[in-house]
């Protein structure tokens, strides 16, 4: 073993498809490191991170869980992700705080759907990663096609660390290569020389080669800058390849990094409730150090002021459990106590967050309304709801007051079941669901603008001028907000009020969906300074307050979002199948009956493989006549890939509280509503 590291830790992260064992290869790490004696089982329900009923009783990962476990002088602190696709979100929060993955793909199934989006993601993000080729032992396992895959699908930059035998058998072992392995050698050459020239000049000019220490070298600093992925195979049900992996994980990951003496800034990657119902924060703090007793700042800041709480407890991960501690420093994960208003995303101590922040994968892509069996529970099926958004924000809860609605937006039908079992085992709360529908969204046609002024003379109730102007922007970018207007021209507290008013109001289009990818400029601006009649107190009527820049502003925006026009969007993913020959023709209609378009068909000799884009709304429906029209041969692997123009009429979504599209109506509603207020 090549060890560069002193004693440090390292969040480590295993991420793969479903079923493709991560969690068996967790167990398997933790029975190796000594911290179980017995590695569980998944279909026992056994394991150490699979700890809620749900997940045990259906034999999937559900949500991340954190375990810690020692090799040697390095203190891992191993995130365990779901692998099914309905809950991507939860890896969506964990990926922000680890410093390196192991990257699980089967050597049955190969590269699948969901292991290409892991992928796409790392390489983006650059976080360190190994692969972990698993199931050698199984039937149909597969070492130079699943390199092959993983080459083609996932990247070309990959060096496979040792050879597998006895594939298919309870046999199955890997050997790890050694120095003197010029098959080896001359790989790692290949790959690491053509990403450090210094090391190609080495290679030309040295009649001897490349010494062996100084390849391990640039493979680990290769490997931590996210350049060049490592492959191990092996078996988590047997263990064979797993001490070999482990020492890899050793090698070349990097430990985690910061400042421990300087200020404490942490980021919180998970929220649960703990038995009296009290929010405990997952922390990993990148510098200073958190203790208890401690006044922390926290969240988002409010009108430019935080939240401040006194850190009651604090619990640190230690070999398979967690202790009370005093305290947690740089690159620790902990769990901490006090902070009633925490949020998932949240800064605590330091405001500064990581450098790239969420928005790692697609949003959810359906919505369905949740249906409380008794009507009567409606008011408790609100509260629990919202119990479930804090630990899953993407849920996204709508609620329509005028239908007594509650939406929620989810990845696909196992996630609506486990929410319907959580209600009912958690709450006790017996519900259904609508119809899942697809969530589109709209984006502009053109550009546009629109003003609203204030002049003494003028009876609208707002005390204030608004120009807007929308322009669209790349799919992506998300909403920008800019000034054309003098920054100094009137209180910063209505600029604020305008772009926050903005950015809500873009939740809802013209037909109901979110418009995500606007710039959007404010080209006039205007206001009534503080004032009051003579000898009396501030006037309202006379005076403009953040409130009337909260009111005009949906009216302005949705007039230039109506001159530009929009167009409503459909997701689409990509779909991979595969299906025996002979019934290529009965899945080529069915694709067609569900708007599917084949992209390449490839001949693998005895079946078809097939690649192309599905609407969204239509991957549940294929999955479920797929065995018939293949004999139960058929695998479809899809995953959302963009979003494209909807053909035909345009679909709406009903809108939920005030609708500044109907002017007459949204203005008596704002007095109504400021009158309630009063």
């Amino acid at each position: 073993m090549y060890s560069r590291h002193p004693f440090k830790g390292l969040n480590l992260g295993i991420l793969a498809h479903v079923d493709a064992g991560k969690t068996t290869l967790t167990e398997r790490l933790l029975h190796a490191a000594g911290v179980i004696d017995q590695p569980g089982s998944v279909d026992d329900g056994s394991t150490q991170t699979d700890s809620l009923a749900l997940e045990r009783a259906r034999g999937i990962t559900i949500k991340s869980a954190v375990v810690s476990f020692a090799l040697d002088d390095l203190t891992v602190n191993l995130i365990d992700t779901p692998g099914h696709p309905d809950f991507i979100a939860e890896v969506e929060r964990v990926l922000s705080v680890l410093d390196g993955v192991v990257l699980v793909v089967s050597a049955v199934e190969g590269v699948q759907a969901q292991t290409r989006v892991l992928m796409r993601t790392l390489k983006r993000l650059r976080i360190p990663t190994l692969i972990f080729v698993n199931k050698i032992d199984r039937g149909g396992a597969s070492y130079d096609g699943t390199l092959r895959g993983i080459a083609e699908r996932l990247s070309p930059a990959i060096v496979p660390m040792g050879t597998a035998a006895a594939l298919g058998t309870r046999d199955a072992r890997f050997t790890a290569y050694g120095p003197g392995q010029a098959e080896f050698t001359d790989r790692l050459v290949e790959v690491l020389a053509d990403r450090d020239d210094a090391l190609l000049a080495s290679y030309v000019n040295a009649a001897a080669g490349v010494p062996y220490d100084r390849l391990r070298r640039a493979l680990a600093e290769q490997t931590e800058r996210a350049l060049v992925h490592p492959v191990y195979f092996g078996s988590a049900a047997t263990g064979d390849g797993v001490p070999e992996l482990t020492a890899g994980i050793r090698e070349l990951l990097p430990a985690a990094t910061g400042d421990p003496e300087g200020p404490p800034a942490g980021e919180v990657f998970k929220v649960e409730r703990g038995p009296a119902g009290e929010k405990i924060a997952y922390v990993r703090m990148r510098a200073g150090t958190l203790r208890t007793r401690e006044v922390v700042r926290f969240g988002r800041a409010r009108n430019g002021v935080r939240q401040e709480a006194k850190v009651t407890a604090i619990s640190v991960f230690d070999q398979g459990a967690t202790e009370p501690g005093r305290s947690v420093s740089a690159g620790r994960i902990a769990k901490v106590h006090g902070l009633p208003g925490i949020r998932i995303g949240d800064t605590v101590g330091d405001a500064t967050g990581p450098a790239d922040a969420g928005g790692h994968f697609a949003p959810p892509t359906l919505e369905t309304v949740v249906v409380p069996a008794d009507p009567s529970d409606k008011v408790a099926l609100h509260a629990a709801l919202t119990l479930l958004a804090e630990g899953d924000p993407l849920i996204n809860l709508r609620q329509d007051d005028l239908r007594q609605e509650i939406s929620v937006s989810l990845y696909g039908e196992v996630q609506k079941e486990v929410i319907q079992a959580t209600l009912a085992d958690d709450f006790g709360l017996d519900v259904g669901f609508r119809e899942t529908t697809t969530i589109n969204i709209e984006r502009l046609a053109g550009s546009g603008s629109a003003v609203e002024f204030k002049e003494d003379d003028d009876t609208s109730q707002f005390m204030a001028t608004v120009g807007l102007r929308v322009d669209p922007a790349p799919p992506g970018s998300g909403v920008d907000f800019r000034l054309e207007v003098e920054l100094g021209s009137m209180p910063y507290a209505f600029f604020k009020a305008v772009e926050e008013t903005v950015r809500e109001t873009l939740a809802q289009g013209l037909h109901g969906w979110e418009v995500p990818d606007v710039t959007v400029t404010m080209t006039h601006s205007g206001y009534f300074p503080r004032q009051s009649h003579a000898h009396a107190t501030f006037d309202k009527a006379m005076s403009s307050t953040a409130g009337d820049f909260r009111n005009l502003t949906p009216l302005v925006l949705m007039a230039a979002l109506r001159e530009a026009g929009t167009v409503v969007h459909e997701p689409l993913h990509r779909f991979h199948l595969e299906v025996p020959a002979d019934t290529l023709g009965a899945v080529l209609s069915a694709l067609s009956r569900h708007r599917a378009v084949p992209l390449t068909t490839t001949d693998r000799g005895g079946a078809y493989e097939l690649e192309g884009d599905i609407p969204a709304a239509q991957v549940h429906a294929l999955e479920q006549q797929l065995p018939g029209l293949t004999r139960g041969e058929g695998m479809l692997d899809a995953a959302f890939d963009h979003y494209a123009p909807v053909t035909g009429a345009p679909p709406t979504r009903a809108r939920t509280g005030l609708n500044p599209l109907d002017r007459k109506e949204y203005r008596l509603r704002v007095v109504r509503r400021g009158l309630s207020q009063v």
